[in-house]
């Protein structure tokens, strides 16, 4: 599949007792293809993976699956700490249900960098679908460097982007200048998105992009135009919301946003909280701004 665009990491709705709400799952699914975003997320890390049930699991892939509808790609978000068990779950899943994975790099072990390249390679050998590598530092405590990602990207086709948010320039530069063809740099993180596309990335995969996906989706789109001033201003416009929504944590900031704009509920389940009240009425008023530029 093409990375290219604007994916959505989408959230896990629950209602207000915690419960998974399918019903805003499927609605938010729905209009975020009405829309025009490019590719979906399922399960990742936005979707509070982490502490949902397996069955829960099930059930929120079952409900993706069905309201997509085959209408655009969709990746499954599957990672672990544990090669060995990361390696059954992936012989598991139904290659027919999705187009790609997306594997973030094992947390809390901190494997050294031939710990990572034995992990994915690992991962290569037993999985149908093409893999996504996903690199968060600040979550998982570990770093894949450039190096480590372009051997992995020439060891199998299996590997066909990754997904990037290590928030280095100089990191992401390196790996659009030597990423080999068929091989897509992926920005994960909404605040330098437009950068990294302007410098070559491919896209995006947004949190943001779910509560607004038209002005998201513009800024992707005249990125990868090269209309360098009108992507940058279409960003700035964005910026202030952006930053609030990661200031108490994601997804408690898009659940609050998206609570202010549909009937989607702002519940997180523990160790997470809701948004402060400051932060919803700081929200509210940065909504109000954006919702005076025409996109």
């Amino acid at each position: 599949m093409q990375l290219s665009g604007l994916g959505v990491a989408l959230i896990t709705p629950f209602d207000q007792d915690g419960n998974l709400d399918l019903f805003a799952l499927e609605e938010l699914v729905d209009s975020l293809i009405v829309s025009g975003v490019n590719y979906l997320v399922v399960l990742g890390t936005t979707a509070e993976t982490s502490v949902l049930s397996q069955e829960e699991k099930e059930r929120v892939k079952a409900s993706v699956i069905a309201a997509n509808a085959k209408r655009v790609p969709l990746i499954l978000g599957l990672g672990s700490n544990d090669t060995r068990a990361l390696c059954d779950a992936v012989k598991e899943v139904n290659a027919s249900d999705f187009d790609a994975l997306l594997s973030v790099t094992p947390y809390y072990n901190k494997p050294n960098q031939r710990g990572l390249l034995a992990h994915y390679k690992a991962l290569s050998q037993v999985s149908e679908l093409p893999i996504v590598l996903y690199n968060v530092p600040s979550r998982t405590g570990v770093n894949l460097l450039p190096e480590t990602t372009l051997e992995l990207a020439a060891s199998s086709k299996v590997f066909i982007g990754i997904k990037e948010a290590c928030g280095d320039r100089q990191q992401i530069g390196r790996l659009i200048e030597h990423a080999p063809k068929g091989f897509e740099v992926v920005s994960g993180d909404d605040l330098t998105a437009v950068e990294s596309i302007l410098m070559g990335a491919s896209g995006v995969i947004s949190v943001v992009g779910q509560a607004l996906p038209a002005h998201t989706l513009a800024a992707v789109t005249a990125a990868l135009r090269k209309e360098q001033d009108l992507a940058l201003s279409l960003n700035a416009s964005m910026t202030a919301l952006v930053q609030l929504l990661f200031e108490e944590g994601n997804p408690a900031g898009v659940k609050a946003l998206l609570s202010l704009m549909s009937d989607i509920k702002s519940t997180v389940r523990l160790p997470l909280v809701e948004a402060s009240n400051d932060l919803q009425f700081r929200l509210a008023q940065e909504l109000d701004i954006l919702k005076a530029i025409t996109v």
